[in-house]
């Protein structure tokens, strides 16, 4: 998702790492807020707090945008057998 086209009152997904674990990472609903500081900008409100809506950051329109990179990026050192 273009980082212009989040606008407030959107829900949407975004790769989350667990900030106490290095290895643990989810796909978590988000939505799309007011920024609580800045009237001309937009946040994350997950986990209830606010989040800056970063350029770089991985935000999707669909559940399973966010799982085909989560399985790109987490899944690529599993081997069958």
């Amino acid at each position: 998702m273009d980082r212009q086209q989040p606008k407030a009152g959107d829900t949407v997904y975004v790769i989350y790492r667990n900030p106490h674990t290095a290895n643990v990472a989810v796909i978590k609903e988000a939505e799309v807020v007011q920024h609580p500081e800045d009237e001309n900008d937009v946040a994350l409100f997950l986990y209830e707090t606010y989040h800056e809506l970063l350029p770089d950051d991985a935000v999707f329109s669909s559940y399973e945008e966010a799982e085909q990179l989560y399985n790109e990026l987490f899944n690529h050192n599993q081997y069958e057998g």
